[in-house]
């Protein structure tokens, strides 16, 4: 594995004035690939993956509203507003388009901004996936869970949860990384999030993403298993599949080197 070095974190402010911290690395002129987290996570979800890419792409990973050290508004955590936030970081970026990779929540913003903003994705990498989570019982018992939050949110269950993304070892120090970063949340970001998991659904329209799409999963996924990713890919036009064997939810963690190998390769094949 990699030495990481510590990012220089950027900001920008985007819509409603909300600041967004980023980090970006490779060519200015490369093609621009922009990488969202998942739920509680932060740009940091993708640090072990970063030094595996080439520079000769524009690699951008934005921390998500309430998440991380960006701004938390009381509202605003739907995929709808997710994918305006991101169109707006865009703009701000001047980035006409880019290829999307999203993970786990990041992927439901990920088709969202594809489904509302076609114009501006060359491309879509969904990692952790799923069609919709408004009918999955993990979802539900979260949603349940994260309920009776208070703050500050307890940090056992901080670390229960997170633990619970990896079916594969993640060093320690990476781990208690990411722990921190999803005690930044207080509970009502912990809870808007949620809700937004649990009832989102744009199932039906993701028929109407016209770029070829690249699922990435993970056979020991907790969250969304096999019979999900059919769902999905059924529903997808243009889709192509890629299972990680032994690995869990929390694949750009628990593989970050074969992470990076194939969504480069994708976006080579997208030449």
């Amino acid at each position: 594995m990699l030495a990481i070095t510590a990012p220089e974190i950027k900001s920008v402010a985007i819509r409603d004035g909300i600041r967004i911290p980023f980090v970006e690395q490779g060519a200015p002129d490369g093609v621009p690939v922009l990488f969202l987290h998942g739920y509680t996570d932060s740009l940091r979800s993708f640090e072990e993956v970063l030094p595996f890419l080439p520079p000769r792409i524009r690699a951008i990973a934005p921390t998500q509203r309430g998440h991380g050290d960006a701004d938390r508004p009381l509202s605003g955590y739907g995929a709808a507003d997710l994918a305006a936030d991101l169109a707006s970081f865009m703009d701000a970026l001047d980035i006409a388009s880019a290829v999307i990779v999203g993970h786990s929540m990041g992927s439901h913003t990920a088709q969202r901004f594809a489904i509302d903003y076609p114009e501006r994705v060359r491309g879509l990498v969904l990692a952790g996936s799923y069609a919709t989570a408004a009918d999955n019982a993990g979802v539900a018992e979260l949603l349940n869970d994260v309920a009776r939050l208070t703050d500050p949110v307890d940090p056992n269950f901080v670390r229960a949860f997170q633990e619970s993304t990896a079916a594969s070892p993640v060093s320690p120090a990476f781990l208690d990384m990411v722990i921190g970063e999803s005690r930044k949340l207080p509970a009502y970001v912990w809870q808007a999030c949620a809700a937004a998991l649990a009832s989102d659904d744009h199932s039906a329209r993701l028929a109407e993403i016209a770029v070829p799409v690249l699922v990435l999963w993970g056979d020991g996924d907790a969250f969304f298993p096999r019979a999900e990713q059919e769902r999905l890919l059924a529903a997808l036009p243009d889709a192509r599949f890629t299972v990680y064997a032994g690995v869990g939810h929390a694949l750009q963690w628990e593989a970050p080197r074969r992470f990076a190998e194939d969504v480069m390769a994708y976006v080579e094949s997208l030449r």
